[in-house]
């Protein structure tokens, strides 16, 4: 097996560091490429940034599923200071590659290789392949090397940084499983505010709701359903996110409920009877009639017992937003709303997405009860019966308050 190398702090990793893995790949042939996150850089002392465990978690976060890419810790466990000619040797002495290893370097640091600890030793062991970075093409090395001839990305660690501590736009600069990370764990002293996912706890017997465990359900969903499911939930979950940071709720609750709330939606009709009766609350006339009308409870049976999702709130949101329920609490009802009003349903009264004045509790029902008027109206006038459910939450919602 031919292999590549590429060292580096990763602090955090970005998508110039992938692109000249990916590069060297295919320009020269190699099978595999290594990347090898510095414990500490001789040349980098005085970065700032996370743990090495934290970086290489991110490593390990945005090179899912190629298997082109792989990540050795040898300069993490060793500790200390990192030289770039111990880990060529550590390397080749349990890799056994079929050839010399290529070693990547930038045309930053290429001019600098000459002083590197055991230089000779160095170009004895390794192909020095130089990508460009900053410097022309015209610039001479005093050892042997081959240029790769890749697209320069105006991009390094120190700007994603930068632009993490000031609160600008960075989120797309690092892959999505390194992004999710940060903003998980608050690095690079990023705070989140109202444009990330809500990393806060849910209830006190559920899981966290940050941005890992939202990334995590929303490719269950992709997977799981069809295209156009799918893209309905992805815009329900988004109305979600924006209806709770109207009323006050966790966005990203709201955001979790949306993406997962019609799981069940595409399972067979023995199924659903299944799942849903394992909630205890026995099957209806009109729900054996219409199994249909039980995803939403089957879908909160499969999201606890398959997905391990423990938070009361999400999964009574996902049971009771379709026929509605008159035990839903606060972020039951933003879910109802989203799911019957979000931008690809074509049927709805524009009036009803315009949220100005709808501020607070009373806000939340008032909305909630005209999105639910407009919903069993239409289903009366093509003479469809109501559910039990939803017969008994409009009788609460008629009753005197």
């Amino acid at each position: 097996m031919r292999l590549a190398i590429l060292g580096g702090s990763f602090n955090p990793v970005h998508l110039g560091h992938l692109y000249l893995a990916d590069a060297a790949l295919s320009l020269f042939g190699y099978d595999r490429a290594i990347l090898v996150p510095a414990f500490r850089s001789p040349f980098k002392q005085g970065a700032d940034g996370p743990s090495p465990r934290d970086r290489l978690d991110m490593l390990a976060a945005s090179i899912p599923a190629d298997p082109r890419l792989t990540i050795d810790d040898c300069e993490i466990r060793r500790e200390g200071v990192s030289y770039t000619v111990d880990t060529l040797a550590d390397i080749i002495r349990r890799y056994l590659p079929d050839a010399k290893p290529g070693l990547i370097l930038g045309d930053d640091l290429a001019p600098d290789l000459p002083r590197w600890k055991d230089f000779d030793r160095i170009i004895a062991m390794a192909d020095i392949i130089v990508a460009r970075r900053i410097l022309s093409d015209s610039v001479e090395y005093p050892y042997p090397c081959v240029r790769m001839r890749n697209e320069v990305m105006e991009l390094s660690s120190a700007q994603v940084r930068e632009l993490i501590r000031q609160g600008k736009h960075w989120r797309y600069l690092v892959p999505a499983g390194a992004r999710v990370i940060i903003q998980e764990r608050g690095l690079y002293g990023f705070g989140g505010g109202g444009e990330g996912t809500s990393g806060t706890s849910g209830t006190a017997d559920g899981p966290a709701r940050g941005p890992a465990l939202l990334v995590r359900m929303e490719e269950e969903a992709r997977g799981i359903l069809s295209q156009s499911r799918f893209l309905h939930s992805r815009q329900t979950a988004v109305l979600a996110w924006d209806l709770c940071g109207i009323f006050g709720l966790d966005r990203g609750a709201g955001y979790l409920a949306g993406i997962l709330h019609d799981i069940g939606k595409e399972l067979g009709e023995k199924e659903l009877v299944k799942l849903a009766g394992a909630d205890g609350q026995g099957i209806s006339p009109m729900e054996k009639r219409k199994p249909s009308l039980l995803h939403g409870r089957a879908g909160a049976v499969l999201l606890k017992k398959q997905y391990g999702i423990r938070d009361r709130e999400i999964l009574d949101a996902v049971r009771y937003h379709v026929t509605g329920s008159p035990a839903m609490g606060p972020l039951a009802k933003v879910l109802y709303i989203a799911d019957k009003i979000e931008v690809s349903r074509g049927d709805v009264d524009p009036g009803l997405r315009d949220f100005r004045g709808y501020e607070g509790a009373q806000g939340l029902d008032r909305l909630f009860e005209k999105v639910m008027k407009q919903t069993t109206d239409w289903l009366r006038s093509r003479g469809l019966d109501l559910s039990e459910a939803t017969l008994g939450l409009l009788r609460q919602m008629e009753s005197p308050r």
